[in-house]
């Protein structure tokens, strides 16, 4: 299982090179289920595997001046906000034990992975449904308070499970500032980068890091990265990004039903 974990590992990569989001999603189950990982020690792991993929990833993106500074401090400060609270106060406050369902024993690691899982399904209907049409200005709108709860939320999705929150990023970029797609995905993989490694950093102290695994892990991830950059240049991300959303979608219902019905 683990040779397949370090292949899956490598198309973490490609798909925050090819598309700017998607790969963090992969990150959890990855660990979780091809390393065993701890699901709650998962989500540390996958804050500086995403975080530091994203962040080599980027720098394509800047020298090619397709990431917007001035949205990605916009953006990115509430979210950081809400990953410090999330990471500190909001996941160590979740008990071992939930609750009892009947027979079914709720515990904290089936219910950060069903979480998961519903955001995997609704991740896939972004990646699956059309894009709107790309706009042709660099600049943004003016910010509004809504940019600011999508920041809010995207903190503490990343903060819980460990995901940069790619597929809530983009729509917003582009949705709500008007920003080239090209321009949102360079925009968004720095704000992954800030938000997860921020949210790592957080989380020092309180759980153990065997670095020389996450080290390995993190370095095939940015091999990844790097074939996902440069396909991008071949191919559009966009043809892709349905594929790999209906590949979210068929893990997410996995997920569902391997923790619930399957415990």
């Amino acid at each position: 299982m683990e040779l397949t974990g370090y292949l899956a590992s490598i198309l973490i990569g490609i798909s925050l090179g090819l598309i700017g989001g998607g790969g963090s999603i992969l990150t959890v189950p990855v660990l979780v289920y091809l390393f065993a990982v701890d699901t709650v020690l998962a989500t540390t792991y996958s804050l500086f595997v995403v975080g530091s993929t994203s962040l080599i990833g980027s720098f394509s993106y800047f020298k090619k001046g397709l990431i917007n500074i001035k949205t990605a401090l916009f953006f990115g400060v509430p979210s950081i906000i809400a990953v410090f609270l999330t990471r500190q106060y909001i996941l160590p406050a979740i008990p071992e034990h939930v609750m009892n369902i009947g027979n079914f024993e709720l515990s904290r690691s089936i219910l950060l992975m069903v979480f998961f899982a519903i955001l995997m399904v609704f991740a896939s209907y972004s990646m699956i449904k059309k894009d709107c049409k790309e706009q042709s200005s660099n600049e943004p709108n003016k910010p509004n308070f809504y940019i600011i709860l999508q920041g809010l939320m995207v903190g503490i999705v990343t903060g819980l499970i460990g995901a940069g929150g790619g597929f809530l990023i983009i729509p917003a970029l582009v949705n709500l500032l008007k920003l080239p797609i090209k321009t949102a995905i360079g925009t968004s993989l720095i704000i992954i980068a800030v938000n997860s490694l921020m949210g790592f950093s957080f989380s020092l102290g309180h759980y153990p890091i065997e670095w020389k695994f996450l080290l390995t892990v993190t370095l095939i991830a940015i091999v990844g990265i790097f074939i996902g950059t440069y396909l991008s240049t071949k191919i559009e991300g966009k043809k892709l990004k349905p594929a790999f959303g209906w590949f979210v979608l068929i893990m997410g219902v996995y997920i569902l039903i391997k923790e619930t019905l399957l415990k």
